[in-house]
């Protein structure tokens, strides 16, 4: 069975448009990112919303539980925005016999020098490899949702006792 792969939006998959002079969620960009590193690994991509993390809200989240649950798929990459990434990561941890690993990065995956093509490559390992639970790889690091948090300063996520 492929690992699922589902996209949320955040800066992944965010473009810049000249036009408007911002950036904007686009369309995804996991795939992209996947064959452009030669990923021979077995996976569907599926997108549920494009949206900014700071936008989604708990029915956002109960949606994304809900397609994840739905799947029989045993294990999940989630692609998501990072400022709230731990928050559905906790929302995601009574979801049984999975693993799920969360993924985003700090530079919109279309830059050259994006941190999506490392992180989405660990979470794609993670996937493959952990037991059931939930996990967000990001840093080139593993984290537990419940003791983890997003070091803005440091553009980076850490431990929480850290």
């Amino acid at each position: 069975m492929p690992i699922m792969i589902y996209t949320t939006g955040g800066t992944i998959d965010k473009t810049y448009f000249d036009q408007k002079s911002e950036y904007q969620v686009g369309e995804p960009q996991a795939s992209g990112v996947l064959e452009r590193a030669n990923v021979v690994v077995d996976y569907e991509l599926v997108p549920i919303m494009q949206k900014d993390s700071l936008e989604l809200d708990d029915s956002d989240r109960e949606k994304i539980r809900a397609v994840i649950e739905s799947d029989p798929a045993e294990r999940v990459i989630v692609t998501h925005g990072t400022d709230t990434m731990i928050e559905t990561a906790k929302y995601l941890k009574h979801v049984p016999n999975k693993t799920i690993v969360l993924t985003g990065s700090m530079y919109p995956a279309q830059y050259r020098d994006s941190d999506a093509v490392f992180n989405l490559g660990c979470a794609l390992i993670a996937a493959q490899i952990l037991g059931h639970g939930v996990y967000i790889a990001m840093n080139g690091r593993l984290f537990d949702p419940q003791n983890s948090l997003k070091n803005v300063a440091l553009n980076r996520f850490e431990e929480k006792n850290t």
